[in-house]
């Protein structure tokens, strides 16, 4: 979800793995393996955390792997190629903070 409208990242998306975890405020994403390891490296202000707080894997809970990897059309923003449910998970976020 957080990589999903990235050229780079769709032309080889089948090499990936993809699984679903439960994050921050009872919100959802499926993530790549790859943005699965980056996601702790990201700025935790941006999600509305305080600058201290860790990004870390370690707090979420894993849901499943994701079996069907076929490519589907969706809402993205072309600035940044987040997908539109990963910017809503952002605007969750940043709510509840």
């Amino acid at each position: 979800m957080e990589c999903g409208a990235d050229n780079s990242e769709l032309r080889h998306y089948k090499e990936h793995e993809y699984k679903e975890y439960e994050l921050y405020f009872g919100q959802r994403l499926i993530l790549c393996d790859f943005c699965e390891v980056d996601f702790s490296s990201s700025d935790p202000t941006y999600f509305g955390f305080p600058k201290e707080k860790q990004m870390n894997i370690d707090q979420w809970s894993f849901i499943r792997v994701i079996k069907d990897k076929e490519l589907r059309k969706d809402k993205f923003c072309p600035a940044c190629n987040h997908r539109l449910p990963f910017l809503n998970f952002v605007k969750v976020c940043r709510d509840k903070n």
